[in-house]
């Protein structure tokens, strides 16, 4: 009988075994003095996707026979409504590991770790000082969702790519701590956590700025570019299984007569023929389009009356088979082909408001919002509950968005958020930040040719993978 397969095991073993003492052995307590905080939601897709990413942590920690580290789930942590905004989490952190740990590393459900050359990559800086460390991002001109911070140069603060992984040395955690408990958190808006985080440590100077690591990445778990990463990322657009029905969707376009003419002949060349089932609302009934006038007379500002009809109709005027509804602006560009993909991870049975998650006075109670703009997308069940609740619009041109943050908040129904809805423009966000993305929306035409924005973002000719993964974009500079 050949000796050969036998010879060729020895062989492989041998090889892995030398390539483990070519590695720096880790000592006793590295791994054990992170603490991983996986950015997670309490979402059941999202949830059981961070249980898997804190699994594969716990698994390579007991494959190299170390201790366990510390891995929180941030939806678990349920004394603060604001931990997804993580500042209000410092004083917690200080108490809790301040003195026995050296770092508090942040991550995505979607991030992929090696934890070895984590551990390896975060051995080169000193743990007893003041580190804030990530994948640099940058604004290329300053923009609306930064409030037009750094005007003069935008380029020079860095804030980081959550998907690459971030890192605190506990000296600073105790810092922001110390500083939290002395200043608490103004009632504000959260519109960019990864940007505000970034200003609130650097505090105009007197704190560190974000020292950029290569180590951490966003290439694609399977791309060759990542030998040298402790960290990469592994989705780009979930998919779970064939795309939900384009009659499962009902899509309600928000308008009035003054954008006829100009928004809604937009829609129709671009997104309208991905939609089963559409209905535009306005302020006044144009067969031509055709609109339907809810009879809510037109706001300024705000169209809670307006959106809460939408909500009604839905519930009593559509089949009780279409299991989701979309609410977007007229000058919303949106991809209801991805959509349909996204929409095939989420249970309509479970009461789902997805959409890009905002917050208001989180730091002092407060609530999370999806911002209207990029598209609210809501599952029947949860609709169902919240007009069988007493909560409605305090005026009828109350933010409506904001109107329905509180409500769901106080029926206890959590906002689902999505990076893949926008907003702003693609010009809004740094081209690295969109560049591991398959994005779902964007919003405004001010400044754009929305059609080609359209055509070069979310057209579904522009990605065709069947898996969800990325592939190439022709995309001109906008």
């Amino acid at each position: 009988m050949s000796r050969e397969p036998g010879c060729s095991r020895w062989l492989l073993f041998a090889a892995c075994a030398h390539l483990v003492f070519l590695l720096p052995p880790l000592r006793a307590r590295e791994l054990k003095g992170i603490v991983f905080v996986i950015q997670s939601q309490s979402n059941s897709f999202h949830s059981k996707r961070a249980e898997d990413l804190k699994r594969d942590i716990l698994k390579q920690a007991v494959d190299l026979g170390k201790e366990l580290p510390t891995v929180l789930l941030i939806h678990q942590i349920d004394r603060h409504e604001g931990a997804w905004t993580i500042l209000p989490l410092m004083r917690d952190f200080s108490v809790t590991y301040g003195r026995n740990s050296s770092w508090i590393f942040f991550c995505e459900e979607d991030t992929r770790i090696q934890v070895v050359k984590l551990v390896e990559t975060l051995r080169r800086f000193d743990k007893s000082k003041e580190w804030f460390l990530g994948k640099a991002l940058y604004d290329e001109e300053s923009t609306i969702i930064h409030h037009y911070a750094f005007a003069e140069n935008p380029t020079v603060f860095k804030f980081p790519d959550f998907a690459a992984g971030w890192a605190l040395s506990i000296p600073l955690v105790n810092k922001l701590a110390k500083k939290l408990k002395s200043e608490p958190l103004k009632s504000d808006f959260t519109i960019d956590l990864k940007h505000e985080i970034a200003l609130y440590i650097w505090q105009k100077g007197e704190g560190p700025h974000l020292t950029p690591v290569p180590e951490f990445c966003t290439d694609d778990v399977n791309s060759y570019m990542v030998d040298h990463c402790a960290t990469t990322f592994s989705n780009f657009l979930p998919l779970c299984g064939e795309p939900v029905n384009k009659e499962d969707v009902f899509v309600a376009v928000k308008t009035c007569r003054k954008f006829h003419g100009d928004r809604i002949p937009v829609v129709k060349q671009t997104w309208e023929r991905e939609a089963a089932l559409i209905e535009y609302y306005s302020d006044y009934a144009d067969i031509s389009i055709p609109t339907i006038d809810l009879g809510i007379p037109n706001t300024d500002r705000g169209h809670c009356g307006k959106t809460f009809a939408i909500l009604e109709r839905f519930l009593n005027h559509t089949s009780p088979r279409t299991p989701w509804l979309v609410v977007v602006d007229d000058d919303t560009l949106i991809s209801i082909f991805r959509l349909r993909k996204l929409l095939s991870c989420y249970d309509p049975n479970e009461p789902v408001f997805l959409g890009e998650r905002y917050g208001y006075g989180l730091g002092t109670g407060g609530y999370s919002y999806i911002t209207g703009g990029g598209g609210m997308v809501f599952s029947r069940t949860a609709v169902q509950k919240l007009l069988a609740s007493k909560c409605r619009c305090y005026s009828m041109d109350a933010p409506d968005d904001m109107v329905l943050g509180m409500c769901f908040s106080g029926l206890g129904i959590p906002i689902t958020h999505s990076p893949l809805f926008h907003q702003a423009r693609p010009m809004d966000y740094p081209k690295d930040y969109l560049s591991h993305q398959i994005p779902v929306s964007f919003h405004k035409h001010w400044n754009i040719d929305p059609v080609k924005v359209y055509f070069t973002w979310l057209a579904p000719n522009t990605e065709v993978s069947s898996n969800g993964k990325k592939v190439g974009y022709n995309r001109e500079d906008l």
